[in-house]
């Protein structure tokens, strides 16, 4: 019988959750995480050292508000590790205003510092920029897992990080385990018309800085 994500009693464990990766994957396949759930099995079947959760904030000036500052803080009282960052305001060429941030940075240097203290890496992400990452942890002799999928239309996981990591769980696979419905949503403030889902679109891995 497989275990939940392939952990295991004795191993030393860390989860890091690519918090914008793996919100588009799961709401591509038409339900949320239950982080309640999910944290709550893996701590029942491994030595769970740490389970980060990393994220681009955006705020918006005039209300100080952000869609995602509920979860934020849900994870944060709720035994989740938390690591934010301020996305950054700026206007296209268009006269539009846009969002851009990214933590990817901040959690390949966290996976590296942490390595040597673990038996089993899990990384919630598809992103194919952390591959050479996870070849660098392996070389220390930690097993690599991902989670992500490839059932949803695109594909979120990289061919490339799929060939590197010793083992991958498709996220589809994980509804019944530790997915929720994506509940009708209600109505919030908003920072630009039309803008709040552009944002939730392109807030994942592919963010460059803006001086």
């Amino acid at each position: 019988m497989n275990s939940f994500l392939g952990l295991r009693e004795q191993e030393k464990t860390a989860f890091f959750i690519d918090g914008a990766n793996l919100y588009k994957a799961a709401r591509n396949l038409g339900f949320d995480i239950d982080y309640k759930s999910l944290l709550s099995k893996s701590q029942s079947s491994c030595q769970l050292v740490r389970a980060s959760y990393y994220t681009a904030i955006q705020e918006d000036r005039d209300q100080d508000y952000s869609p995602l500052r509920p979860l934020v803080d849900w994870l944060d009282y709720n035994g989740y590790t938390m690591v934010t960052k301020i996305t950054r305001e700026f206007t296209d060429s268009m006269g539009k205003k846009r969002f851009k941030g990214s933590t990817d940075v901040e959690l390949v240097v966290d996976m590296m510092l942490l390595a040597d203290r673990l038996d089993h890496l899990v990384l919630f992400s598809g992103n194919g920029d952390f591959r050479r990452a996870i070849e660098a942890i392996q070389s220390k002799g930690v097993r690599v897992s991902v989670v992500s999928t490839v059932k949803s239309s695109p594909p979120m996981a990289s061919d490339e990080l799929r060939r590197q990591v010793d083992s991958f769980f498709d996220l589809a696979d994980l509804e019944t385990t530790i997915g929720r419905r994506t509940p009708q949503r209600k109505s919030r403030p908003e920072i630009v018309p039309d803008d709040d889902d552009e944002f939730e679109d392109d807030y994942e891995d592919d963010y460059e800085d803006v001086d």
